[in-house]
């Protein structure tokens, strides 16, 4: 990569960093490009040369901040198929490489939640493509369980992927908005206990009885 390149990466990802902050304190309408130009310390004329539009800087900002997610869910899952984790440990992995992420990027986290609601926007293609990308490396794990006799076959894949996604980022940001004094262990708990189907008692957290996804028993 020559040094323009990496100078306007860096530019680039002040931009990101400067737009994320503006439009999660007070929204992507009342956000204009010379507020974004001001927070990241550049001349408006910047913002243009780099983008076409304030929509444009926006979705590229949903790609750059969705992609570190996607990388962490996927090195998450490999990481625990290596020390022999089953597809549930796998899921459970993932899950806190998702906690993770909101603690570390908790602005754009709840700019994530709040436009997914906003069907209207223009953007709205770009958010439905990223967003199916991070649910697609949990699909991959459940179909991975699904063919090696883990989970039953009669899942709904596409939709349970989903709600894990939506399950993890929503628990992540309401520990931290209403919780923030309690330890991430807890909340990881609370996202196995209901990953192992563990809300009905009689059990530990864990056990194979619990497991919400598992292919039931075969009769006899």
């Amino acid at each position: 990569m020559n040094r323009t390149s990496t100078r306007r990466g860096a530019t680039r990802l002040r931009l990101y960093e400067a737009a994320v902050t503006l439009v999660a304190e007070q929204g992507f309408s009342a956000t204009t490009v010379e507020q974004i130009a001001e927070r990241a310390g550049v001349a408006k004329g910047t913002v243009y040369y780099n983008f076409s539009s304030k929509t444009e800087l926006f979705e590229g900002l949903l790609r750059h901040g969705m992609g570190p997610l996607t990388v962490a869910l996927r090195e998450a899952a490999r990481a625990s198929a290596a020390q022999g984790g089953d597809t549930v440990r796998r899921l459970e992995a993932m899950a806190d490489a998702g906690l993770d992420f909101v603690i570390g990027h908790p602005d754009f986290a709840r700019l994530l939640v709040a436009e997914q609601w906003r069907t209207n926007r223009s953007w709205h293609a770009t958010l439905v493509d990223i967003r199916r990308q991070v649910a697609g490396v949990v699909e991959d794990v459940l179909q991975e369980g699904v063919k090696r006799g883990e989970l039953s076959e009669d899942l709904d894949i596409q939709l349970i992927a989903g709600a894990m996604v939506g399950m993890v980022v929503v628990a992540a940001l309401d520990w931290q908005t209403f919780h923030a004094e309690r330890p991430q262990g807890e909340v990881r708990s609370a996202v196995s206990l209901l990953l192992r189907g563990g809300l009905g008692g009689g059990g530990q957290v864990g056990s194979p009885s619990q497991l919400a996804l598992e292919r039931p028993p075969n009769p006899g």
